[in-house]
């Protein structure tokens, strides 16, 4: 099964990206999937079922340690060749 996740971190500072924001990516682009896609209002990857979950449980752990207050995010199930 292959899953995109689509997420946000708050609060939101434009002037410079927050901690919460810093940890956001680096989990992420670290993280085994397929397709990420970061930008400052909003985040997504891609991949199998397993790397994504994974990446979501270290997603709100970090970012809450990091000073999130909100982490907004969507789990959607896509099929082979769907983008």
């Amino acid at each position: 099964m292959r899953l995109r996740v689509e997420f946000t971190t708050e609060p939101f500072d434009l002037d410079e990206a927050p901690a919460h924001a810093l940890v956001a990516r680096e989990v992420v682009e670290a993280a085994e999937l397929d397709a990420v896609d970061v930008g400052p209002f909003g985040n997504t990857a891609e991949g199998g079922a397993d790397a994504v979950l994974t990446a979501v449980d270290a997603l709100l752990r970090k970012t809450l340690e990091a000073g999130a207050t909100r982490v907004s995010l969507q789990v959607n199930v896509i099929g082979e060749g769907e983008a």
